[in-house]
């Protein structure tokens, strides 16, 4: 392995939202698969992996933006946007891919669940440098009907269950630009002695 290669992948990570992405150009599933298991070997407390994806393609993507769409307005009430209805119609159907992404809790009375949420979050990251790596776009988003109640079931999770959030897939038809991190010294301290 080398480590230069590494370094250039990892900094090399962007979000690519859903209007960047190249919509009807479908990447294969057994590159799909890939990162997938890619994604599954995030560390995780107690060997629990607590992460469960729901893939979305082709039509199912058409039935996550319906779900997701009229959730939304049954639940708006007097807060209903209708731009905010329309994005999520429009946008899932602008990828090749959505993944679901939700955290089971299978043994929550050992294990607490921020750690459960934090091993997840590893796996999305494993997400995001997979599909860098294949030269794809991708986006976590937590918006629409991330925090609903009402959405798990739809996405095989139970009450105790966390729902967190959309991973995009797609090819990348606008590059992202202009990605920056303060120096590390501003966010680290050393404690030699």
């Amino acid at each position: 392995m080398n480590p230069d290669l590494f370094n250039d992948l990892v900094r090399s990570r962007r979000s690519t939202f859903p209007d960047q992405l190249e919509a009807g150009k479908k990447v294969d599933d057994e590159i799909i698969k890939e990162i997938l298991i890619n994604a599954s070997w995030a560390p995780n407390h107690g060997k629990q992996e607590p992460w469960h994806f729901t893939v979305f393609s082709g039509e199912g993507l058409k039935k996550l933006a319906t779900f997701q769409s009229e959730l939304y307005k049954e639940l708006a009430g007097e807060n209903f946007k209708e731009i905010t209805y329309s994005k999520l119609q429009q946008n899932p159907l602008k990828a090749s891919h959505i993944i679901a992404i939700g955290m089971k809790r299978t043994n929550s009375k050992n294990i607490p669940e921020i750690e459960d949420v934090a091993a997840v979050s590893c796996a999305v990251q494993n997400l995001y440098l997979s599909v860098t790596a294949y030269g794809l776009g991708g986006y976590w988003t937590t918006g629409g009907v991330t925090y609903k109640e009402q959405a798990k079931e739809f996405f095989g999770l139970d009450e105790e269950d966390k729902l967190l959030g959309f991973f995009y897939i797609g090819h990348i038809a606008i590059s992202s630009t202009g990605a920056t991190r303060k120096p590390i010294e501003e966010k680290t301290t050393w404690i030699n002695e």
